[in-house]
């Protein structure tokens, strides 16, 4: 019967290679998974937290097709396109508040510090919002002077230049002055070398002597290095599973892969670990995967990742109901 119920809820929402905008759903309950998992390759290993990222009085937080981030204070920012829009929770898994709601549906967002202040950039497909921790919107950049209106990635450079991927778009990116001013765009759609089709996530690699920009190239199941003056590209990673988003913590650098999957780089982009892999293809890149199909360890649609301070991963899957979860690094 679980079998047959699953197949059913496959079955009715077709998954759609590029955007899939427009997921708000509710859920009913079903019983949580209660194990912790061991999960990662080559030494490089986490375990699930089951239960973690309870908002009260709600049995799922509502469709997830965002990202996550994480402040200094160890707080985790959460998007979703339900109700609750941008849920904030303690690292314990303590829902803290939900803000948000005239913000949109927050797609790709990252979190940058400005003289000594932190402030969450997130892409809201026609725009892109700079919020304050308490969630009042500081700057808004309108997609439509420069043409885009499916921005999936935002990320801000040590200077200020804030770049903004139109991934469900044309997959340019534009860039903008801390003032919200247009200054260019680089990049085309297609396969070739510097080219991007959905260009997808979008981070800012601060690790060496010069920032580069990190872009997820996921129909191309790929990832490119761009130097952030003159815009040249190398690539860095190919033969991935549809790379949605990245987030680095010193030498690694993990990428939520939208089939079934989170990858562990080196500090030469290769792959040294895979998280939460999952061997039924059928499962992949599946938005409506019922809660009675999840299992502990095993991603569905990996979407949004983040490392915290101390190493520890976050995975928002791309999901009808709003799955999260976390799983701390072993030692």
């Amino acid at each position: 019967m679980l079998k047959k119920l699953t197949l059913g809820l496959f079955a009715s929402c077709l998954f759609s290679v590029a955007a899939h905008e427009g997921d708000n759903s509710s859920a009913t309950a079903t019983a949580p998974i209660t194990v912790p998992v061991k999960t990662g390759t080559n030494g490089v290993t986490f375990t699930t937290v089951p239960g973690w990222g309870k908002v009260p009085g709600q049995d799922y937080i509502g469709s997830t097709h965002g990202g996550i981030v994480i402040d200094k204070a160890g707080l985790i920012y959460v998007s979703t396109n339900g109700s609750n829009k941008l849920c904030v929770f303690e690292e314990n898994g303590k829902f803290v508040k939900s803000m948000g709601t005239k913000l949109g549906n927050l797609h790709g967002m990252n979190i940058n510090t400005e003289d000594g202040t932190e402030y969450i950039y997130g892409a809201a497909m026609s725009k892109v919002h700079k919020i304050a921790l308490d969630g009042k919107v500081l700057l808004t950049i309108d997609g439509k002077e420069q043409g885009w209106k499916k921005a999936t990635a935002v990320a801000v450079a040590p200077d200020g230049r804030i770049f903004v991927a139109d991934g469900y778009g044309t997959s340019v990116i534009f860039v903008y002055g801390k003032d919200g001013k247009f200054i260019t765009k680089f990049g085309v759609r297609g396969a070739g070398d510097g080219q991007f089709k959905v260009s997808h996530g979008l981070a800012m690699d601060t690790r060496g002597e010069k920032p580069y920009l990190i872009v997820c190239d996921r129909e191309n199941k790929r990832i490119f290095k761009v130097d952030i003056n003159d815009f040249s590209s190398k690539l860095v990673t190919t033969d991935l599973r549809r790379p949605c988003a990245l987030s680095i913590h010193g030498d690694y650098v993990a990428v939520a892969e939208l089939q079934g999957r989170v990858v562990i780089l080196d500090k030469d982009f290769k792959v040294i670990s895979k998280v939460g892999d999952n061997p039924d293809k059928s499962q992949w890149a599946k938005f409506p995967a019922a809660p009675q199909s999840w299992q502990g360890g095993i991603f569905t649609a990996p979407h949004g990742v983040s490392f915290d301070a101390k190493g520890n991963l976050y995975v928002m899957d791309w999901n009808k109901f709003g799955r999260v979860t976390k799983l701390t690094r072993d030692k």
